[in-house]
């Protein structure tokens, strides 16, 4: 089985995932191996963090959508004179 070493980590990342294997009864490596097995396994969709309608249509969607009643679009009238 490979393995893995992480070098350089912050004293209280260390700390805190020690004091969460401790809590569970767990090693250290048993506890990392579990955070990256449930990290992996989350759905993988790619997703365009720059298109905003993708973004904001799949947090909607599983909601069920929203029905927008939007006012009838009519012709301005007049014209608009910016120079004034």
């Amino acid at each position: 089985m490979p393995s893995v070493t992480i070098n350089d980590i912050d004293d209280e990342l260390e700390a805190r995932l020690r004091t969460r294997a401790s809590r569970r009864g767990r090693s250290i490596e048993d506890e990392v191996r579990d955070i990256l097995s449930a990290a992996l396994s989350e759905d993988e969709t790619p997703h365009d963090p720059r298109n905003l309608l993708d973004v904001i249509r799949s947090r909607v969607e599983p909601l069920g959508g929203i029905e927008l009643n939007l006012p009838e679009r009519r012709k301005i009238n007049g014209r608009v004179d910016f120079d004034e």
